[in-house]
């Protein structure tokens, strides 16, 4: 348990620890097959110390089927017009949906196309995705990610010891997507040498589900296990930012 870091930061929201399983756990919190849901609120949810979990017929909404990891949920799914200029759509299941204007996140369908070619579409080697309380973690439970709610004091913090043993320019990464989809970019992010940090929760149209100063900051097990690692090193025991810590 990478306590250290937990402890040097001061965190007011629980950190949340992410994992694959081929076993849905017993009384966690689900969506119904096939039902329209939000996976932040899901997060939020577990960071209130519940466990939530996903399969691929219970993501959702396709953002989330996607940030999750569960393939292109796209497919047949206006997302360009969503995402865009909007309208009105036939849904697969017979169903038909007014986008209204759109969220106006891109400038048009076809902007909109470009994203969704440039998002790293991921199958999860598993049948669901699990997310609960990283303190609630059992005994041989090794999550692939962790997932953190954080203030700008603790945002600096975190990006400044993800670039401690590094010294490169780009530690950490703050790509535009959903909520959710920071957990997609975070399990891509696991793939590589060194693993960079996510930071996210920009969606415009789920920010209202956390304080207006709170971001993510999604990053793979093992770079939090690094980062603690670094922790009692760094710039986490100096006058400045025990100054900041007094203040969280």
């Amino acid at each position: 348990m990478p306590s250290r870091l937990l402890a040097a930061l001061a965190l007011k929201h629980r950190p949340l620890a992410i994992l694959l399983a081929n076993d849905r756990p017993d009384g966690a919190l689900q969506f119904k097959e096939r039902r329209w849901g939000c996976v932040a609120a899901m997060l939020l949810a577990a960071e209130q110390g519940k466990t939530v979990v996903f399969d691929r017929e219970t993501y959702g909404c396709p953002g989330g089927g996607v940030g999750l990891g569960f393939g292109c949920a796209y497919k047949g799914f206006p997302i360009d017009h969503l995402l865009s200029t909007g309208g009105t759509f036939d849904l697969p299941g017979g169903q038909t949906r007014d986008f209204g204007e759109g969220e106006r996140f891109l400038a048009s369908p076809a902007v909109a196309r470009r994203w969704v070619a440039s998002v790293p579409i991921r199958d999860v080697p598993a049948e669901y995705v699990v997310v609960k309380p990283l303190d609630q973690l059992a005994a041989g439970e090794t999550p692939i990610l962790a997932w953190l709610l954080v203030n700008p004091d603790q945002l600096s913090a975190l990006v400044t010891l993800a670039n401690f043993r590094r010294g490169r320019l780009e530690s950490v990464i703050a790509p535009w997507g959903a909520a959710c989809q920071s957990i997609l970019f975070a399990m891509v992010e696991a793939e590589r040498p060194e693993p960079r940090g996510v930071i996210g929760f920009f969606d415009i149209s789920q920010r209202h589900r956390i304080g207006r100063d709170l971001l993510s900051f999604t990053l793979p097990w093992r770079t939090l296990l690094e980062m603690d690692e670094d922790a009692a090193a760094s710039f986490l025991r100096s006058e400045p930012w025990l100054k900041l810590r007094e203040r969280q």
